[in-house]
C-alpha cells in the first residue's frame, strides 16, 4: 500500500463514522421512546392533556412556519428565486439564526412527545408521528454534518434540508393538524 491510499482510506472511514451519527440518533430516540414507561401526566409548560395537546399543535405549527421560511431563505441563498437577486450577506445570517430558533423550538414538543407517549406503534397516524420524530433530529444530526464537513457532493445539502422540512411538515400534519381538525387527517 502506497502512502496516498491511507489518507484516502482514512477519509473515507471517517466519512462513514460522521454517518453513523444520524443513524445512532434515530436508534437512540426509537429505542428510549420504546423502552421508556410513558407518563401521560407530563406537563408542557405547566399544560397538560388536552391543554399540552393545543400547546404543542400550536408551537408545531410555529415550527412548521420556521421550516418554511428555512426553505425559501435556502431557495433564495442557491439563487432558485429568479424574481430575486443574490442574497445579501444577512440573509444567510437570518437563515442560521432562524434555524437555531426552529431547533430549540422543537426541543420542548419533542421531550413531551417522548416522556409522555413515547415511540407508539398502535396505528398509522401515531406510527407515522413517533417514527418521523426519531427520524426528524437524525435529519438534523445530518445537515449540520453536511453543513461543516464541507466535502460533501452539492446535491447532499439540499437533500438533507429538504429531508428536514419534510419530517417537520409530516410530523406537523400528523399529530397538530389532526389534533386541530377535530382528530382528523386525510390519509391517516
Amino acid at each position: 500500500m502506497d502512502g496516498s491510499a491511507r489518507p484516502a482510506n482514512h477519509r473515507r472511514l471517517h466519512g462513514v463514522l460522521w454517518l453513523l451519527l444520524p443513524v445512532a440518533v434515530v436508534v437512540g430516540l426509537y429505542w428510549y421512546g420504546r423502552v421508556h414507561t410513558p407518563n401521560y401526566e407530563t406537563s408542557l409548560f405547566g399544560q397538560r392533556g388536552d391543554d399540552a395537546r393545543l400547546l404543542k399543535a400550536q408551537l408545531g405549527s410555529a415550527l412548521l412556519g420556521l421550516a418554511l421560511i428555512q426553505l425559501i431563505l435556502a431557495l433564495w441563498i442557491y439563487g432558485h428565486l429568479p424574481a430575486l437577486r443574490a442574497a445579501p450577506h444577512r440573509v444567510h445570517t437570518t437563515h442560521r439564526l432562524i434555524g437555531l430558533i426552529a431547533f430549540l423550538l422543537s426541543l420542548p414538543i419533542a421531550r413531551h412527545c417522548i416522556t409522555a407517549y413515547g415511540v407508539q406503534l398502535t396505528d398509522t397516524r401515531v406510527a407515522l408521528h413517533s417514527l418521523t420524530g426519531c427520524f426528524l433530529y437524525g435529519a438534523f444530526v445530518t445537515k449540520v454534518i453536511v453543513v461543516r464537513h464541507r466535502r460533501w457532493p452539492g446535491w447532499a445539502l439540499p437533500l438533507a434540508g429538504g429531508t428536514l422540512v419534510t419530517a417537520i411538515a409530516l410530523i406537523w400534519y400528523a399529530a397538530a393538524f389532526w389534533y386541530l381538525n377535530g382528530f382528523q387527517a386525510p390519509g391517516l
